[in-house]
């Protein structure tokens, strides 16, 4: 790719791999800038946007949600990011995805539990379903 090429958001899509419903949806939410326009009034995307797209794509294949992804190219937008601004950011993430971690130890112990009560046999008497039926106090 050309630094000066233009793109069709069908391209674009193409190149980063992001469906066109999700770059119009990132453009709506403003975290992708608005695109110049043809005389026609079609999209033109350049290469900034391939490469802002590869690093939205990116970061929400590491989990970071929309508002992290923002904060960080607010940041990089502004020019005035510090690695240390980045560090805490993904230090802060890296907490989230722990406890994500841990809470899905504690869901697969729950699962694995009820499905060793279950005896698979057939009667209409199923542990499981009685467990999800079984009122308890929201974990939460």
């Amino acid at each position: 790719m050309k630094q000066t090429e233009a793109f069709s958001i069908g391209a674009l899509s193409k190149h980063s791999g992001v469906h066109i419903e999700t770059i119009r949806y990132y453009e709506k939410i403003g975290i992708m800038p608005a695109p110049a326009r043809s005389p026609g009034g079609y999209r033109i995307y350049g290469l900034d946007h391939v490469r802002r797209l590869h690093f939205i794509r990116r970061g929400r294949e590491l989990g970071f949600s929309l508002d992290e992804l923002r904060g960080l190219l607010h940041l990089v937008d502004g020019q005035t990011y510090t690695c240390r601004e980045v560090h805490a950011l993904t230090v802060e993430h890296l907490a989230a995805i722990r406890q994500k971690i841990a809470d899905l130890r504690r869901l697969e112990q729950v699962m694995s539990d009820m499905a060793k009560q279950c005896k698979g046999n057939q009667v209409p008497d199923c542990p499981i379903i009685d467990a999800l039926f079984e009122m308890r106090p929201s974990s939460t």
